[in-house]
């Protein structure tokens, strides 16, 4: 592990200064990811600002109905909170499905958000991997890429985007407030995480310096009901192979206002665009869902070992669509 300096921040005015003053640092909360970077050597900050003792820690509701959840909220605290298991369920449910109880006691809401590739390649320190050492190669390429991802990708990068909870935070078009000297700004969700291009080492649209401070998700619609769907090779504390969040309500027995995000077979949390405007204002049926489900894994490049993920993440999105209505009907 590369030496680094260390200091704890009070104020987010006070970490976003110490953070200026080096342009290798990064902020530690949780730390469930970051500390398993600093010691593999992938990360080598010069400075860690400690932003734990931040005030910025509670869930508050906003005028308009949806709420602020702040960045150093607890995964399993956020799973539990009353309001997310009524009005946003594909959240808490896929909160729920990530990591262990003991991980989502100590990671935070920012540092899901922030989450970086789990492909081993990245990982292992000695690999080619353009994300770690721009411009070495991608070692997934011709390797092995069960793992990896089938949208969105590059010739530079395939690493999968590993969060449950950003793939329900995309489908309920949540927006990442972030804090810098400059002032705060809100980032949409679909444009927080950057696709790999040519530049697989940037992953955020977030700036030198900003902090996020909190995730504001906008009132849910209304009589809408959602769902989180993931398959993993084991039944707890794995990653996604593929997962979908479904969120859509019914209005006169069309469908209305239709979110679909996927996780495990993308570079970031994906929203299937195409699939819900195939859905939105027609009558739920399995071929509507067949449909929409082949929509949204439309144009998916695969590796020989990962070719799978398209007809599973397909039977995902139809299970989940066909879930989220039977929730809607219940509620009537």
């Amino acid at each position: 592990m590369k030496p680094f300096h260390y200091e704890r921040a009070s104020t987010v005015e006070e970490a976003c200064s110490m953070s200026t003053e080096s342009e290798e640092s990064c902020f530690l909360a949780g730390g469930t990811t970051l500390i398993d970077l600093l010691k593999l050597n992938v990360m080598r900050p010069a400075k860690v600002v400690d932003v734990r003792n931040v005030d910025m820690d509670t869930v508050d509701l906003l005028e308009d109905g949806g709420i602020l959840i702040g960045a150093n909220v607890r995964n399993s605290d956020l799973a539990w909170h009353q309001k997310v298991r009524r009005d946003y369920q594909a959240l808490s449910e896929a909160l729920l499905s990530g990591a262990s109880p003991q991980l989502r006691n100590m990671a935070t809401v920012a540092g899901n958000v922030m989450q970086r590739a789990r492909c081993p390649y990245f990982r292992d320190n000695y690999s080619p991997c353009n994300k770690r050492s721009p411009g070495s190669g991608c070692a997934a390429l011709g390797g092995y890429a069960r793992s990896h991802a089938v949208l969105g990708t590059s010739e530079h990068c395939i690493a999968t985007h590993p969060s449950d909870m950003c793939v329900a935070l995309a489908a309920f078009e949540a927006k990442v407030r972030v804090e810098g000297l400059a002032g705060t700004r809100d980032i949409p969700f679909s444009d927080f995480h950057l696709l790999p291009g040519d530049r697989p080492d940037r992953e955020h649209a977030i700036d030198p310096g900003e902090l996020i401070t909190g995730v504001v998700l906008p009132p849910n619609v209304e009589g809408a009901s959602s769902v989180y769907l993931k398959s993993r090779d084991r039944a707890s504390y794995e990653f996604a192979l593929a997962s979908a969040a479904v969120s859509f309500a019914l209005v006169e027995g069309r469908i209305a206002a239709a979110r679909i995000a996927l996780g495990g077979v993308a570079t970031k949390p994906w929203r299937a665009f195409e699939a819900e405007n195939c859905l939105e204002g027609n009558e739920p049926s399995s071929e509507l869902y067949e449909e929409a489900a082949a929509l949204a894994m439309e144009g998916a490049i695969t590796q020989p070992d990962n070719a799978y993920k398209v007809p599973l993440a397909r039977g995902l999105i139809v299970r989940a669509l066909a879930i989220a209505r039977e929730r809607v009907e219940a509620q009537v």
